[in-house]
């Protein structure tokens, strides 16, 4: 079932898979809610209701033109939306990439309403601020996505060649398509405009309450974009309890290179 909801103007088009205890699934740069496929029916199967959103700036949803929009806060509230128009009070909530740092936001922001949160590849924003220097030299292109205009060239010339060198994705025909259909990729830039600004580079870190709800971190080793420590030293902001796990060999899309490892990790933390 397709649904479409008002957050703040901006209009937010979800998926509902199935009956039970309600999963949120946040996908990241530069996905939309097809990143989940493998993930939903093992969930669903579970006894989960599954809820999957395309985020604002991608896919069926709003791509507002300012780039302020995409404020991490903003963000955050539209998961408060989807919920609200449900009428669910409390839900687990998965993130991955941009997803993650959107999940980590609203279980710090609207903590009474994430029950457990996972953190797939991206640790909470202060623990990935304070991560050093190696961190920010896997992170440049944060500084290059800032230029508006430069950065959609770069990524889209010969065929999306640099997109595909950089972006290393198993899907990247499709997400290409995506993109290109829906003229997402300026607005899937924003993210990174409005939230990490070369500030970011050199400023104090995001400040976010810690985290009360059980959580759950993944990184796997075959991310070259995130170093392990952002993810591990992210139990430093939880109060709930804590759990790390490591998926070897797996890139960055981990979800769709070990679909059976997440989804394992997934049902045994998550409780029905």
């Amino acid at each position: 079932m397709t649904m479409r909801v008002d957050s703040g103007g901006v209009g937010i088009e979800y998926d509902v898979h199935g009956a039970g205890r309600p999963v949120v699934l946040l996908h990241g740069f530069p996905d939309s809610a097809r990143l989940w496929r493998n993930q939903i029916p093992a969930l669903v199967d579970a006894g989960f209701q599954v809820i999957v959103p395309d985020q604002r700036g991608y896919g069926r949803s709003d791509h507002p033109g300012e780039i302020e929009a995409y404020s991490i806060a903003f963000l955050a509230l539209d998961v408060v939306a989807v919920l609200d128009d449900l009428g669910i009070e409390r839900a687990h909530v998965v993130g991955h990439d941009w997803g993650a740092a959107i999940a980590w936001a609203a279980a710090a922001l609207a903590p009474d309403r994430v029950d457990h949160l996972v953190a797939l590849s991206v640790g909470n924003p202060m623990a990935f601020a304070g991560a050093g220097f190696e961190q920010r030299e896997k992170s440049w292109y944060m500084l290059l996505f800032q230029f508006v205009g430069i950065a959609e060239q770069w990524l889209s010339d010969n065929d999306w060649a640099n997109f595909r060198e950089w972006m290393g994705h198993p899907d990247a025909d499709a997400v290409i398509a995506d993109l290109e259909a829906t003229s997402s990729l300026t607005t899937a830039l924003n993210w990174y405009r409005a939230n990490v600004g070369p500030d970011t580079f050199v400023g104090p870190p995001l400040e976010l309450p810690s985290i009360q709800a059980p959580t759950l971190g993944v990184w796997s080793s075959g991310d070259h974009h995130l170093l392990e420590r952002q993810m591990t030293d992210s139990e430093q902001y939880v109060t709930g309890s804590w759990r790390y796990e490591r998926v070897e060999g797996a890139g960055h899309h981990m979800q769709l290179e070990e679909p059976e490892t997440i989804n394992r990790l997934l049902l045994d933390f998550l409780p029905t």
